[in-house]
């Protein structure tokens, strides 16, 4: 009821104002009050009022950007074409079969064509299904529905108005004819597997971290799973590796999945059940319990975890302030990941002659590098020096001025240092270098600065100017600037139009 699911959020916030005071924090995030908003109905102004009690504020800013980001997937969905309900059968309700059975006989109640992205796809709904639909972070199943020779594959289940709906991409012929619905039982093996983890690896988290950790999101499918969660620090590699012990270790001992059906929310949380944030709870829920992992939830889990085989993390990364992401795999998965990395550890092995510690071995080619590096620098530093030399030379007069106006095959990087020192090294000087890097045309301008001052001149007006020969564009400072084009054949008319633009000062 809205009564109960009210109290959830109030519940809910005055547990996010206990954690943010004992971590001396005023400010709650607009995410926070947008999921309070849209989840359990708590208006903006109400959240305000509570937490200014509690000497607290909210992000609106943050608030906004939420409520922009849901308009805009209202929007989308706007944007579907969808054709009215054929329903063939009045009693439009759908049993979920799916915990019990992956395949089983089934009638269609009702359908209806809709267009996404411009495709055409049907949506049918059943009198009972065991395609489970996405939901609490676990996408929904795949498979087919059959009636003697037509397969018809379902390639998605979602939840609509408290309905079950089947995506396909055609319509069977015989739609008042009895179909044998067929969920794709290796997948949501795998999505079982996942699912599974992903408790456990809530689990370890609090276990390892501490209890402030929290579940703030998931996506659980048939290649891995994404756990968001509360926590203020990067995890060190020891924790990465103590979490992952833990689960393997329960995935080891083979606990059995015990799952509690139709228990109030105060005999779940008495059990010891968490509520996950974001999640909405009727009067009744059901209670997945791994042992001493416990959680309400809706999904499909493995029997025991020993089926889950093995757990590997793959990476934890920051997605927003104090919430961290894990992503994980587990099963067949998770063995030809380990298998992929044995085999490049395997190869850098080969490629650095079997050395034992290839950490040290690795880190010894980096220093090696960089010294290296450090005499390639030095050497074009001198290269660099030589050919100033030879290009200095080419400096000429023009209406006062001197114009350096030369193309060069080197780098423009290089022409840049070139231009910088004798701009420096040479007062009342110009210097336009072109060049052709990677097949496309460069230009390189530097102005010296008793020339900005007396004149007015500016590398960057200046080289826009010239850019136009090549058809491109560029820009920089008052005294150098560079520009790159399409047009290399048209180089030559940027050093005449250099001097002719000099002459005419």
């Amino acid at each position: 009821t809205f009564l109960n699911t009210l109290l959830l959020g109030l519940n809910l916030l005055n547990k996010i104002i206990k954690e943010q005071k004992a971590k001396n924090e005023t400010v709650v995030s607009g995410a926070v009050a947008f999921e309070l908003y849209d989840t359990y109905g708590f208006p903006l102004d109400l959240t305000e009022l509570i937490l200014s009690e509690n000497n607290m504020t909210v992000d609106n800013a943050g608030f906004d950007v939420e409520m922009q980001k849901q308009k805009q997937r209202s929007r989308t969905d706007a944007a579907k074409e969808s054709s009215d309900w054929v329903v063939l059968n009045d009693n439009i309700t759908t049993e979920f079969i799916g915990y019990e059975k992956t395949e089983l006989e089934i009638n269609i109640v009702k359908y209806r064509k809709q267009i996404i992205k411009k495709k055409e796809v049907f949506q049918l709904v059943f009198d009972k299904t065991p395609f489970y639909a996405e939901s609490g972070g676990q996408v929904g199943d795949t498979g087919y529905i059959q009636f003697e020779n037509e397969k018809i594959f379902v390639v998605d289940t979602q939840k609509e108005n408290n309905l079950i709906v089947h995506y396909t991409k055609e319509l069977p012929k015989n739609i008042n004819e009895s179909h044998i619905a067929v969920v794709n039982e290796s997948r949501r093996t795998s999505i079982c597997n996942n699912h599974s983890a992903t408790h456990l690896l809530h689990w370890a988290l609090r276990k390892v971290l501490g209890k402030h950790v929290e579940q703030k999101g998931s996506l659980v499918n048939e290649n891995g799973l994404r756990f968001d969660f509360s926590h203020f620090n990067k995890l060190s590699d020891e924790e990465v590796k103590e979490v992952e012990r833990l689960v393997n270790a329960k995935i080891r001992s083979n606990a059995i999945c015990d799952l509690f059906y139709d228990m109030s929310m105060d005999e779940a949380v008495e059990m010891g059940a968490m509520a996950l944030f974001g999640e909405k709870y009727g009067d009744k829920v059901r209670v997945v319990r791994f042992d001493d992992s416990v959680e309400l939830c809706g999904g499909t889990h493995v029997g025991a975890t020993g089926d889950i085989g093995m757990f590997v993390i793959k990476q934890e990364t920051s997605i927003a302030a104090g919430i961290r992401r894990i992503e994980a795999i587990t099963a067949d998965v998770a063995e030809e990941y380990l298998a992929d990395q044995r085999a490049v550890v395997s190869e850098l092995k080969t490629i650095l002659k079997n050395q034992k510690d290839l950490v040290k071995a690795v880190e010894n080619l980096q220093t090696q590098n960089k010294e290296y590096q450090k005499k390639i620098e030095q050497l074009n530093e001198i290269a660099i020096k030589q050919q100033k030399q030879e290009i200095v030379s080419k400096i000429k007069e023009v209406n006062g001025i001197n114009l350096l106006a030369s193309q060069e095959n080197m780098e423009v990087n290089d022409l840049k240092k070139i231009a910088y020192q004798i701009i420096n090294d040479k007062e009342n000087s110009v210097v336009v270098f072109t060049a052709i890097n990677n097949g496309k045309p460069n230009i390189c301008v530097a102005v010296s600065k008793d020339l900005i001052e007396s004149k007015g001149l500016n590398a960057g007006n200046i080289v826009r100017e010239l850019a136009k020969e090549i058809q491109g564009g560029g820009g920089g400072q008052a005294n150098l600037a560079t520009a790159g084009g399409k047009n290399t054949d048209a180089l030559p008319n940027v050093l005449a139009k250099i001097n002719s633009i000099i002459a005419e000062l």
